[in-house]
């Protein structure tokens, strides 16, 4: 029987519907470990006799695929694939699908989240009375407000549609040439100046350089709300908390802090900053579209090598 590795903590804590389909297609599937992600010498034994393998943001190492012995296939059950080494992937042999989109409504749905509960001081009012003290802190609303949506692929698209119900004004910060009407396009060192929020839904730089620099934190809009659900990469996490510190950046909305990072970091214990433990793709309806497009990306592909 063919062997299909399985690594995604939102798919190994149990029996996912998707994993019929697998099992129907003639597919024995091999588990990664329980709702957690897999370490390098685990995922060398665990992926050896696998000809295809679902894959998580686990990262994958070159000594990972060197171990590989007769895999075909990743299918990754999301957009991301900068924990992969596309490169020796290649060399291999090996094809890297994605399920692109499937997660674009859970993770925009939670920004939105995150900019109402920075808008309004939601996190500092539950904190204050669950403390016992009666608290409140003036707030603002999105309409009107300047926001500037960076990447504009399926998630930024979801991300502009839902701040401009809000009544927001809406750049788009996108390199490629795509149409992003009715909204208009900005450069970055426009939107610095001039946006009241900051949304980052863009892959990172391949060499791991930040696309927000301490230079350009330093230049942003007095009052600014950062959200960031995309990668920690994105921004220059010094100079995010100098200005912080300094009350430039009012708030820092983040769901890319790392599970090592829960009650020990400086920047995920600052008091302007809304941490959550990447949500945003967790939702019931984002975890089932991206496990049946990921299973569905790896049987065609093998449908199709069959011809």
């Amino acid at each position: 029987m063919k062997r299909v590795l399985v690594t995604p903590r939102s798919l190994t804590h149990s029996d996912h519907p998707a994993f019929q389909r697998l099992r129907q297609a003639g597919w024995e599937i091999v588990l990664g470990p329980k709702g957690r992600l897999p370490n390098e010498a685990e995922l060398c034994e665990l992926v050896r006799g696998c000809l295809g393998w679902i894959a998580g943001v686990e990262p994958v190492s070159p000594k990972v695929l060197a171990a590989a012995d007769v895999l075909k296939v990743i299918s990754r059950n999301g957009s991301g694939v900068d924990n992969i080494p596309l490169g020796e992937a290649a060399q291999r042999g090996i094809t890297v699908l994605r399920a692109t989109g499937a997660n674009a409504q859970g993770v925009a749905e939670l920004t939105m989240g995150l900019a109402l509960t920075a808008a309004r001081g939601i996190h500092l009012a539950d904190r204050a009375l669950k403390e016992g003290v009666w608290q409140r802190s003036m707030g603002s609303e999105l309409n009107g407000r300047q926001v500037a949506v960076v990447g504009y692929g399926r998630i930024g698209q979801a991300v502009a549609r839902l701040f401009a119900a809000f009544g927001s004004v809406i750049s788009v910060i996108e390199p490629l040439e795509v149409a992003t009407e009715p909204f208009r396009r900005m450069k970055l060192e426009e939107a610095v100046r001039e946006a009241d929020l900051i949304t980052l839904h863009c892959p990172p730089a391949a060499d791991g350089s930040p696309l927000l620099t301490k230079a350009w934190l330093s230049q942003v809009q007095p009052g600014l709300t950062l959200i960031n659900t995309a990668r920690r990469t994105l921004v220059d996490e010094e100079g995010l908390l100098q200005q912080l510190e300094s009350g430039r950046i009012a708030a820092y909305c983040s769901d890319v802090f790392d599970q090592a990072d829960a009650g020990t970091a400086k920047l995920s214990a600052h008091p302007r900053v809304i941490a959550t433990s990447h949500l945003g793709a967790f939702t019931r309806e984002s975890v089932d579209r991206a496990a049946l497009e990921a299973v569905q990306n790896l049987i065609v592909f093998f449908e199709n090598a069959d011809d």
